[in-house]
């Protein structure tokens, strides 16, 4: 009896310990099935809706609960998790995107004219997300008011209409396109355009929409890459307001091509918005010259700018600001773009020729639209430059950027890497030999902003001294005795060393290697001559809007000069 009690003792504590080692291996397998599985049907899930947006015409995004809280056009139910289209701003859950396919088209961008060059369309309504504030076109009261899907919009006159002011009517009236009607494309436009071309006639004048004189059509260029990174929201936000086919990323397509829907609109009438820094206008102005080249002149459009770089220096300088954080709406950007006067910009061909007995090179020539430098400025540009090449992921943030420049010109104070320039260089003014100071660095200006927001040519303001302006034809040259004068000079503490202004620059780079840079582009350089001269004139848009009182002083203190220039000659 005794043996057999223990037998059974024995078995059912193996068979107890066999149920705790069951049980832990569940409690440890089970967890980590279920995160495979669902980890599976989550990347299953996520190729599925990749294909349907990429077999789709709508121009799908990821949207959810917590990005904005909208209604699914389709089934009227909370979205938690969907998509919205970045052209009609149609949202539906995830469950109804095949649905949405089949029920609503997006926004055409070209269609079939009926009538001739007098043409019109119905409007397109979309029911429910309406905007934010907006009213009704029948009662003038507010949409959008209820907790439901609720209320029409129109795609392309952005008019929005409650439920209960729908009427028949409405769904066949004529669509004016609304307040941006003079910047839109109509999308039977370019259909017009197109049998005219098989048709081999060319007086697209004869085609302009809505028998407007004012139709100066827009195209928007932006750059996703460019400072704070809001390319992207830009590009959605235009394509709502606009024709898509208005709207370009320059991530995905160059300017040149970009710029030859321009040759399909009337001439001299096309207005660009650059979405970017200096050094995307430059891209895109680079592209205009192009034009020029394959002989499109009459095609050539106005530029605007919206600066989304870091130091927007040419953006200031034309009344654009020093930077866009998205406080100021797109529809207000579209206004000024349409209020905008047209000035001319000069550009300058800058020749570098190294030197040497042997050297075969072709000089290295770029086109200069804010300024040359060399010096410690260009030497913070290319630590920069340096530095962000190596982790771009880094450099995502405005303030960010400005830190790091403002590291390198701190450690330039200390170690005073460019000292002794005056006696590396040579600077000739109009072909006369210019005798330099003790100076670290020669800066060479076309505009009147430089290093983020420094009106360098003025300094102060204590002192005459000729208007730098920038459609003279002339560059306004200074020296700077260091990254300390520099910081001082953009808080008005002192005065650049003024070493004259002239139609032509030559500077001599005698010995050693010294940091230039040529619009934020740096580059180390050995001995060499550069050689600035007048290139090419710009057609640019100018703001006119608020100015700061040192603007507003310098602003009438320039048309003071002109009205003198005008009463001499």
């Amino acid at each position: 009896m005794e043996g057999t009690e223990g037998r059974s003792s024995l078995s059912s504590s193996v068979l107890a310990d066999w149920s705790l080692v069951f049980w832990t291996l569940c409690s440890v397998i089970l967890p980590v099935l279920i995160t495979l599985w669902c980890s599976f049907q989550r990347s299953r899930r996520q190729l599925l809706i990749r294909d349907i947006f990429r077999k789709s015409k709508h121009d799908w995004h990821y949207t959810d609960l917590f990005g904005q809280p909208s209604y699914c056009c389709v089934c009227a139910q909370h979205i938690l998790q969907g998509a919205f289209c970045d052209c009609c701003g149609l949202r539906v859950s995830e469950g109804c995107l095949k649905k949405a396919d089949q029920l609503f088209l997006c926004k055409e961008i070209m269609m079939r004219s009926n009538g001739g060059a007098h043409s019109s369309m119905p409007h397109r309504w979309i029911r429910g997300n309406v905007p934010l504030c907006s009213c009704c076109v029948i009662c003038k009261q507010q949409c959008g008011t209820q907790p439901k899907l609720c209320d029409y919009r129109c795609v392309w006159c952005q008019y929005t209409v409650h439920d209960e002011c729908m009427m028949d009517c409405l769904k066949t009236e004529e669509c004016t396109f609304g307040e941006f009607r003079d910047l839109i494309i109509p999308p039977y436009y370019l259909s017009t355009i197109n049998q005219m071309r098989k048709d081999k006639r060319t007086n697209y004048e004869k085609v302009v929409p809505y028998c407007r004189k004012h139709w100066m059509p827009v195209i928007i260029l932006a750059n996703t890459r460019s400072g704070n990174n809001m390319g992207e929201t830009l590009l959605g936000e235009f394509k709502i307001l606009l024709n898509p086919v208005q709207v370009f990323d320059l991530s995905k397509i160059a300017p040149a091509k970009a710029l030859q829907l321009c040759t399909l609109l009337p001439c001299n009438a096309v207005r660009v918005l650059v979405c970017g820094g200096d050094g995307t206008v430059g891209w895109v102005l680079d592209a205009i010259d192009e034009m020029k080249i394959k002989g499109q002149e009459r095609y050539i459009p106005q530029v605007a700018i919206l600066p989304l770089g870091t130091g927007n220096d040419l953006s200031n300088t034309l009344g654009w600001g020093a930077g866009y954080a998205g406080e100021v709406p797109v529809e207000q950007i579209l206004r000024n773009v349409m209020e905008a006067d047209g000035i001319k910009l000069d550009r300058w061909k800058v020749q570098v020729t190294n030197k040497g007995y042997y050297n075969l090179r072709k000089p290295k020539v770029f086109t200069m639209n804010n300024y040359f430098s060399i010096g410690p400025d260009a030497l913070m540009a290319l630590n920069f430059h340096a530095h962000r090449e190596k982790t771009p992921s880094l450099f995502s943030s405005r303030i960010i950027n400005k830190a790091v420049y403002f590291f390198y010109g701190t450690k330039d104070c200390l170690v005073q890497e460019c000292k002794d320039l005056n006696k590396k260089v040579e600077l000739e003014l109009d072909g006369e030999r210019i005798k330099l100071p003790n100076l670290e660095g020669i800066i060479v200006l076309n505009i009147g902003y430089w290093g983020g927001g420094c009106r360098l040519w003025e300094g102060m303001g204590d002192e005459p001294y000729p208007l730098a302006r920038h459609d003279d034809g002339l560059l306004e040259v200074v020296g700077v005795h260091g990254s300390f004068h520099c910081a001082q000079i953009q808080v008005k503490l002192a005065n650049p060393v003024r070493l004259g202004q002239a139609h032509t620059v030559r500077l001599i780079l005698k010995s050693s290697k010294m940091p230039m840079q040529v619009d934020g582009e740096p580059w180390a350089q050995g001995p060499c001559t550069v050689t600035i001269t007048h290139k090419t004139h710009a057609l640019m848009l100018y703001h006119s809007g608020e100015q700061t009182d040192d603007e507003a002083s310098s602003v009438s203190e320039q048309d003071q000069v002109r009205e003198q220039t005008d009463e001499d000659v």
